[in-house]
């Protein structure tokens, strides 16, 4: 689970910075993969080589808004559909804490990597050997290489990554 602390203004004109959580879990993950002609992983690898922008945002928008929700008090659930059935990230998406982090996503690959490695489960390895080259940048692999280390520094009871605040002066 990734905490990410988000500064923004409201539509009130109200500075704010707030944590939001994101998560995935491995049923989610292994949903999307086989839910994906050809598997998630490889479609993400042709869209990046076909340098394609549109889809490359479509495709974090999703992972931003899947990934979307709130933990039970006594931390049992990762809870993502309110009791009348609506899926959390609707009203999410609604803010300007969204905004922010769309675009520092869509703009930071570093951000965006981090971000990719915070949401998925620490027992998960992210293997750069699958990476396509074109996302083997410098930035991406440090990225990738901080949030391993983050993961491995958290006490075996915890499963929260902590981001810096999109926005941070």
């Amino acid at each position: 689970m990734l905490v990410k602390k988000i500064k923004y203004t409201d539509y009130n004109g109200v500075e704010r910075e707030e944590p939001f959580l994101f998560n995935l879990s491995k049923a989610e993950l292994m949903e999307m993969e086989i839910g994906t002609s050809g598997g998630l992983a490889e479609m993400i690898q042709h869209v990046v080589a076909t340098n394609n922008g549109g889809e490359i945002m479509r495709i974090f928008k999703d992972l931003i808004l899947k990934a979307y929700g709130e933990k039970s008090l006594d931390g049992k659930r990762f809870i993502k559909v309110n009791d009348q059935g609506v899926p959390l990230s609707i009203a999410f998406s609604q803010t300007e804490a969204y905004s922010e982090l769309f675009m520092e996503l869509a703009t930071d690959s570093k951000a965006a990597a981090a971000f990719v490695a915070g949401i998925i489960p620490t027992d998960i390895d992210v293997d750069t050997t699958n990476l396509p080259e074109e996302l083997r940048t410098p930035e991406v692999m440090e990225a990738l290489k901080n949030a391993k280390a983050q993961q491995n520094k958290e006490p075996k009871q915890s499963n929260v990554a902590q981001l810096p605040s999109a926005n941070n002066e």
